[in-house]
């Protein structure tokens, strides 16, 4: 019972992740959902592109049910699935999402929580999981991924939220009012020293 309860909240929190990372690049032109935003080149396409990669080998070869779409050797990993090159186009990539999708549920609507895998690419001595464990990490993946997103968006052109029944009006003099009364708490704190957190283990 305990079982079935948290396959359904796991799948049900990463459905729900999925779709707001997509949403993401609703509205935008083909340049701003491809352009770097970050100093180390992310953009909202790129982490599209990226979480369907983690759940293609996740869901696929981790548990010997490879994935239908052609990807690289683990081993072979470059960085190529962290960006939308000039000859991928946004169909291309949101279809691979899909289907990826598709390929994923399946595999975690077959089998049970404790269905064995196999992670090659983590370190020893642990790269033998289950299905529960993968789930955990590809959410808290997508999840980050998601958050990510939000802000790449909030900074193109000020859109927030998880889903679009979410949206709110941008309302800009009451955003710049709120944003000054944290920088005015933040200046009054500054000649505070700086402090270092304790090592946590």
């Amino acid at each position: 019972m305990i079982d079935e309860f948290a396959k359904g909240h796991l799948h049900g929190r990463l459905r729900r992740d999925r779709k707001a990372l997509l949403w993401k690049l609703d509205g935008l032109s083909e340049y701003d959902v491809r352009r770097p935003l970050t100093a180390t080149g992310t953009s909202l396409l790129g982490l599209v592109k990226h979480v369907a990669s983690v759940e293609a080998r996740y869901f696929g070869e981790v548990f010997d049910r490879p994935s239908p779409e052609p990807l690289p050797r683990w081993q072979d990993h470059d960085g190529s699935d962290m960006w939308a090159t000039e000859d991928e186009t946004r169909d291309q990539i949101i279809g691979f999402c899909l289907r990826t999708w598709e390929h994923a549920d399946a595999t975690i609507n077959e089998l049970p929580l404790d269905a064995p895998g196999h992670v090659p690419w983590w370190p020893e001595p642990s790269p033998n999981t289950n299905l529960f464990a993968v789930m955990v990490h590809v959410l808290g993946e997508t999840n980050r991924h998601a958050g990510h997103a939000d802000i790449l968006r909030e900074g193109l052109d000020g859109r927030t939220g998880v889903r679009p029944e979410h949206e709110q009006p941008i309302d800009e003099e009451a955003r710049a009012a709120y944003c000054a009364k944290i920088e005015q708490a933040a200046r009054s704190a500054a000649p505070v020293k700086a402090q270092r957190l304790p090592h946590v283990t």
